[in-house]
């Protein structure tokens, strides 16, 4: 056997496999034999089938199996040796005149070769948000707080101090949410006016542009994804269910010791100190995810290199069950070409800095993630076996393992990207985080 590689460019090359026949013989005669022991053919005792007649029945499907086995695993140990970093999987090409008569094949390849290039993350420059919960915030939690453990007392009529509870509805584009709201939720007054005086059972109808003062929050009260409140400008009727007025909750004693336990917290300013670093733990994580995609997408706009990008288009085409029209194949390239390369990218990054994954890191990660979900079901201080034992359960599914580890690699290109990507640090508020988040 004989396997060569012909570089076409940068991208791409050929690799040729010949393989003669005493490359295949010995395999291909065995397996006759085994056939013929086992072969029932009307006419002829078990095993005493003629050798002729067992090559005529089966000699050519044996021989382009046991070819195609030895070329394969040929084929992959050569990829191997040469340390060969192929993108999808070698292309055979097609041979118009190939003859399975002949004692000796030739078999060629087509290869997509990974680029070489550099990644510098030194020359990246993204903004670190620190999201702070400002006065005003905390000054609406707490109400917040003073109104959901209040007393609710049933009204008549719509007033500018009810609160309502009702339902979003537009049946075209599928809008149907029940949700609570109070009037001052509205950016025009004259909104808030079509309100007043209205009864259980009375619809309002509302135009959804402009009708808050940022149309993210369509998101919450309608429940539109963020691709669909941009440009929404729809009517939608809201049909009063019930009308309340909150005679809001004392912050005393007994309502800090109902929400965070005995004497944890004590006093309004110490209600608000907990509220704020509660908010700004979230805002911290939600501060890394922007930091994260920045980077990612810095990297993938400003890394240069060209892919072999006619030959991943033809895999594509072929590597379903289905093949694929030349069309059809450069619409889902256009769709992962992004993904592809940040791949790349990041395969580059892990392997420079040797980001390795340890079961304990694995084993950390997930005890802390189960920590977390007992506790949101009120069981604060499990013990270290209750733990373990869940961990090992989780562990042994291996749809899990990786679903965990892609998180845990995650974190470490964080903290990575923390460490080497420089950029200025800036305070926001949560409303200024959000436009940031967004570009409005």
């Amino acid at each position: 056997m004989n396997i060569s590689k012909e570089q076409v460019d940068a991208l791409n090359a050929i690799v040729k496999v010949a393989i003669s026949k005493e490359d295949y013989a010995d395999k291909v005669e065995k397996v006759l034999v085994d056939y013929r022991k086992n072969a029932n053919i009307p006419g002829f005792r078990k095993g005493q089938v003629p050798m002729s007649l067992i090559q005529k029945q089966y000699g050519r499907a044996i021989l382009a199996e046991e070819v195609n086995k030895l070329l394969q695993t040929s084929l992959n140990d050569y990829l191997v040796e040469e340390k060969l970093d192929i993108l999808g999987n070698p292309l055979p090409k097609v041979t118009e005149d190939f003859n399975w008569d002949s004692d000796d094949f030739t078999f060629e390849f087509e290869l997509g070769l990974a680029p070489e290039f550099s990644v510098d993350l030194a020359k990246s420059k993204v903004t670190k948000f620190e999201i702070v919960a400002d006065d005003k915030m905390l000054d609406e939690q707490v109400e917040r707080i003073q109104k959901q453990y209040g007393k609710m007392i049933p009204q008549d009529k719509v007033t500018e101090d009810t609160t309502v509870l009702g339902t979003f509805s537009n049946e075209e584009n599928g809008i149907n949410n029940t949700t609570t709201i109070t009037l001052d939720i509205f950016n025009d007054k004259k909104t808030a006016k079509q309100f007043v005086g209205k009864k259980v059972g009375d619809v309002v109808a509302l135009g959804t542009k402009g009708l808050f003062d940022d149309d993210h929050k369509l998101m919450d009260y309608l429940k539109v994804g963020h691709d669909g409140i941009h440009g929404l400008d729809i009517t939608v009727d809201f049909k009063i269910e019930e009308i309340n007025a909150i005679e809001k909750a004392e912050i005393n004693q007994e309502l800090l010791d109902k929400l965070f336990g005995e004497g944890v917290v004590s006093s309004v300013e110490e209600l608000k100190a907990k509220i704020k670093e509660d908010a700004e733990a979230q805002f911290a994580q939600q501060a890394d995810q922007k930091f994260l995609n920045d980077v990612i997408e810095g990297l993938i706009e400003n890394t240069k290199f060209d892919l072999p990008a006619e030959f991943l288009k033809k895999w594509i085409q072929n590597v379903g069950e289905t093949p694929l029209s030349a069309e059809q194949a450069e619409v889902e390239y256009e769709k992962s070409e992004k993904g592809l390369r940040y791949q790349l990218i990041e395969n580059k990054i892990i392997a420079e800095n040797d980001l390795q994954i340890q079961f304990e890191d694995l084993k950390s990660h997930t005890a802390e993630l189960i920590k977390k979900q007992m506790a949101q079901f009120g069981q604060l201080n499990p013990t270290d076996e209750e733990v373990e034992g869940i961990v090992a359960r989780v562990l042994s599914n291996q749809d899990e393992v990786k679903r965990l580890s892609e998180q845990v690699m995650s974190e470490k290109m964080l903290d990575l990207f923390k460490e080497k990507v420089s950029g200025k640090a800036k305070k926001v508020n949560y409303q200024e985080f959000v436009k940031e988040m967004y570009g409005e």
